[in-house]
């Protein structure tokens, strides 16, 4: 057996196990979960009679009744919370990276505070920021309302996530999810652009400077074109991070009055582990996975492609 053969076996074997696992414990229970959905399991006692795409009828269909119209509401919360949460990140992560990119003075205290957060579980965020937009009672504000009382800004206070007010199909308690959430992944992307604009050939700008160009026509024409596929990765990483987003939401809100907050892996919780629809339950994961999958899968597909051409 040639030298490169060996080193080919042994590079199998030493990674057979972690293939087992995977197959396992990743695709495995995947198709375990796939084949639930399609079964009449609804109730503690396993039951796994085919019915086909019953269960996923339900939830789009007037068949489905409450569980159709919450699973409605659930996937237009999940639409909005993703593009205002990406495009908070995107934008606030950009704009602090351009102004930490200006080398002011104490630039790693800066830094080390916007990237705070990030260190932080989506758990402890959503209790401090509980907190925050709690509105309190009729005479007894809290949080945010509170210190609005005290200024004197009372006609500001507002119900916040427990707030029923809806923009047609956006309902506006999801303002402070949205809010908490940004302010934790907002770091990252600052990171990301950061690394990003230090990684700019200083002589590039230099160039265009002596060509007569503007800072504003620099970032337009040279800074924010090489930044795309920064940009590509964050939108692709926070995208599948806000598509099965629970924990936040859970502490924070739950569900919400009349499912303003709600979202697919919520229901699928409640659906699941609280009412033992374990059927149902199983055909909302592989919906999340179908949605998740539609954004990380191009984005692999791609990085694989342009590894393979080089």
């Amino acid at each position: 057996m040639s030298q490169a053969r060996k080193e080919r076996w042994t590079a199998f074997l030493i990674l057979l196990p972690s293939i087992i696992l995977l197959a396992i414990f990743v695709y495995g229970f995947i198709a375990w979960t796939a084949r639930v959905s399609m079964s009449a399991w609804d109730g503690i006692v396993p039951d796994y009679t085919w019915v086909g795409f019953e269960n996923y009828n339900r939830l789009f269909t007037k068949a489905g009744g409450v569980s159709a119209i919450r699973f409605r509401i659930d996937l237009w919360n999940t639409f909005f919370f993703t593009i205002l949460f990406l495009l908070g990140c995107v934008v606030v992560g950009m704009f602090l990276a351009i102004l930490l990119d200006q080398h002011v003075r104490g630039e790693g205290i800066f830094r080390t505070a916007y990237l705070f957060p990030m260190s932080l579980s989506f758990v402890v965020t959503g209790v401090v920021w509980q907190w925050i937009f709690a509105p309190g009672a009729p005479g007894r504000p809290r949080g945010i309302n509170a210190l609005l009382g005290t200024l004197g800004l009372e006609q500001l206070q507002w119900p916040w996530f427990i707030s029923t007010e809806s923009i047609g199909p956006f309902h506006l308690a999801l303002i402070p999810l949205i809010i908490a959430a940004a302010w934790q992944m907002t770091g990252y992307t600052m990171a990301m652009y950061l690394a990003g604009l230090r990684g700019i050939p200083e002589e590039l700008r230099e160039a265009a400077r002596v060509d007569g160009a503007t800072e504003v026509h620099i970032y337009r024409s040279i800074i924010m074109p090489m930044l795309r596929p920064i940009t590509l990765s964050a939108l692709i990483v926070l995208g599948h991070i806000s598509l099965k987003i629970f924990d936040l939401i859970y502490t924070m809100t739950g569900k919400g009055p009349g499912f303003v907050t709600d979202v697919p892996s919520i229901f699928m919780f409640e659906t699941t582990f609280q009412g033992n629809h374990y059927a149902q339950g199983a055909a909302i994961s592989i919906i999340m996975l179908f949605m998740v999958a539609f954004v990380v899968v191009p984005y692999l597909v791609t990085s694989l492609r342009g590894e393979v051409e080089r």
